[in-house]
């Protein structure tokens, strides 16, 4: 899918360009309007001094500039002690809304110095959320609305620039594996099925340049992947299991699996969920779409990784074939598990999953899923939980998280959640009691990881997507690309800085 983003760029000059110009200042800050250039600096004071305008919190003032119909706005974002980076990202939003207002075609951002505005965390954020302004999902609709917005130019200090550039690379390509997993997330399930997911992930890797294996339903027998297996076996629509190489000409790298649950449409299978809101059930892919999403930035910004993603693609249907609560599987790694409720699907084509690429000997091996409605419940529609037992990669996710401004909160793996999932007549049940479900879940995950010592399990079915009604808010996301990317670019620039220590410790050892 071709997706247009909003074209962003860095300001080259003092003169700022766009038809709406947004200005943020503070009201304990003396104003500073060079970057306006010398005609929009004079109306900027002209402008305040009218109408008294010192930067007071949520006060705005608007004043006309030359005769092309272009505008300045000030925007007042209060005092700056009190300045957070979630009020700068309100701010970037409330500048696209005021050129949407004003059926703006371009828009001029001029960022206050703060320092809830500097560095590269800072810029690849503004350049992200710009460069999204104007996504819709629009495959379907009759007309093409077309977007209002289709560039905005950003001016910062000038001691900031270079910081900038990089910052703005970094939000391109962000933004660009942002709108891949929209696009897929939000994709309908008559449509996007595990096989119309594959032929995406097969054109997309060809571009990546990486290599792809799909395994179908006489492999996937073979290696005895029965918690696949069982989810699609109601569904008209076979199961899929795919693992895509991205860099791996890159011989001698750390290699970074990453596992995705790909449901596409979730029905509940035989335990049959509640008509209400089912069709949100077609975002039950999103842990798979995101995994894709983040190929596609990682692709751009040739991170010096292998990475080998795993999409469990199956839709769990109710018919004649489909499992039933009661049926005991064995799953690829000889482990067996009672079904208790067909709904608790997710972590059965992911045991299969995870237990492919923990056999593929990872350093590292994340997991997206979309896996319990606990996880909301637990921590709302915006964070996700994460459950991991490495302090050491929990503390690097949560620290990639909170600069890429998406939230994300680590919760626990105690040995009773374990107990809680052991079968009566199995290794394993696949659902366990009314309580600490997102961790019960988590807990009978970790039974298929091998020995894979640094793996993170994120439950992102709270932030994954939007429902309720509203063409701008409803829909997939793109949760988890950002964090993961900045994540990635930290353990790549720590263990360049590690590498030549190691290097001169196994020449050290040899001479031994």
């Amino acid at each position: 899918m071709a997706r247009r983003l909003v074209e962003v760029e860095l300001s080259k000059g003092r003169v700022l360009a766009g038809d709406k110009i947004v200005h943020g200042l503070f009201s304990d800050t003396e104003p500073d309007f060079h970057r306006l250039g010398a005609e929009g600096a004079r109306s900027a004071r002209a402008l305040a001094k009218a109408v008294r305008f010192a930067g007071e919190e949520d006060r705005t003032a608007e004043i006309p500039l030359g005769a092309r119909g272009r505008t300045i706005t000030l925007v007042g974002l209060g005092k700056s002690a009190g300045f957070t980076e979630e009020k700068a990202r309100a701010f970037v939003e409330r500048a696209i809304d005021s050129a949407r207002s004003s059926k703006a075609a371009s828009l001029g951002l001029v960022v206050p110095e703060h320092a809830a505005f500097s560095g590269e965390a800072a810029a690849e954020r503004i350049f992200r959320q710009l460069a999204l302004a104007e996504y819709l999902f629009d495959p379907f609709l009759p007309r093409k609305p077309g977007a209002r917005l289709k560039s905005a130019t950003v001016a910062v200090p000038a001691a900031w620039r270079r910081v900038y550039e990089s910052g703005s690379a970094l939000g391109a390509a962000i933004a660009e594996g942002v709108v891949l997993t929209r696009d897929l997330g939000n994709t309908p399930p008559n449509q996007a099925s595990p096989e119309w997911i594959v032929r995406q992930a097969r054109g997309h890797a060809k571009r990546w340049g990486a290599t792809i294996r799909v395994l179908a339903g006489p492999e996937l027998k073979r290696r005895q992947m029965g918690g696949i297996l069982a989810v699609g076996a109601g569904s008209k629509n076979p199961p899929r299991l795919v693992r895509i190489d991205l860099g791996s000409a890159r011989r001698g790298g750390p290699v970074i699996a990453l596992v995705g649950k790909g449901i596409t449409f979730d029905t509940g299978g035989i335990s049959i969920k509640p008509a209400a809101q089912m069709d949100e059930m077609k975002w039950d892919k999103m842990g798979a779409c995101a995994v894709l999403g983040i190929l596609e930035a990682a692709s751009r910004l040739a991170l010096p990784f292998r990475l080998r993603a795993y999409l469990a693609l199956a839709e769990n249907m109710p018919d004649g074939a489909a499992f039933r609560p009661g049926d005991i599987v064995r799953c690829a790694n000889g482990k067996t598990v009672e079904i208790l409720n067909t709904d608790a699907e997710g972590r059965m084509v992911l045991a299969d999953a995870l237990a492919w690429a923990a056999s593929d000997k990872p350093e590292v091996m994340i997991e997206y899923s979309t896996l319990t409605g606990a996880c909301v419940v637990a921590l709302g529609p915006t964070g996700a939980g994460l459950f991991s037992p490495s302090d050491d990669l929990a503390r690097g996710l949560l620290d990639a998280a909170e600069a890429a401004g998406e939230r994300l909160w680590r919760l626990p793996l105690w040995p009773e959640f374990l107990e809680e999932m052991k079968g009566s007549h199995s290794d394993l049940k696949n659902l366990g009691g009314r309580w600490g479900g997102a961790c019960n879940a988590a807990a009978f995950l970790s039974q298929f990881v091998g020995e894979v010592a640094e793996w993170a399990h994120l439950d992102i079915a709270g932030p994954a997507y939007v429902g309720g009604d509203g063409p701008r808010k409803r829909g997939a996301t793109g949760y988890a690309v950002a964090l993961t990317v900045n994540w990635l670019r930290t353990r790549a620039a720590t263990e360049s800085t590690a590498a030549p220590a190691a290097r001169a410790l196994r020449r050290q050892r040899k001479r031994r």
